[in-house]
């Protein structure tokens, strides 16, 4: 399992900002009982933190992007099978590659780790 360290930095952070927000409830609650402040803060932090969580999990600004076709000859071997193409990561853009370049699986393996020695993080 390969991890999105991007992602997973935003939702330790995500993680940490949600612990004064909770507290705060619960010190404005405190009255109703620990048991049903704790229910209304967990409420309120889902009502909150599901929406920070889908866009740390979702968006695509946070995401390498991959174009997949069907039916194309491998640049590299000539096989003609379902291609790949790393369109964009951190510090690489094919957006407007007037010839881009697909793959087979095995060739795009081989270019994914000769990419990662470069040094493009995806």
């Amino acid at each position: 399992m390969e991890i999105n360290f991007k992602r997973y930095g935003l939702y330790l952070i995500r993680w940490q900002l949600s612990t004064p927000i909770l507290a705060g409830v619960l010190a404005l609650l405190g009255g109703l009982g620990a048991l049903a402040a704790t229910i209304i803060a967990n409420l309120i932090g889902g009502l909150i933190f599901f929406w920070v969580d889908r866009f740390i999990f979702t968006s695509e600004s946070l995401a390498a992007q991959w174009e997949v076709k069907e039916e194309v000859r491998c640049v590299d071997c000539g096989k003609v099978a379902r291609g790949y193409r790393l369109v964009k990561a951190e510090n690489y853009d094919k957006t407007r590659d007037p010839a881009p370049e697909f793959r087979c699986e095995e060739c795009s393996k081989r270019k994914s780790e000769e990419l990662r020695r470069k040094g493009i993080k995806f």
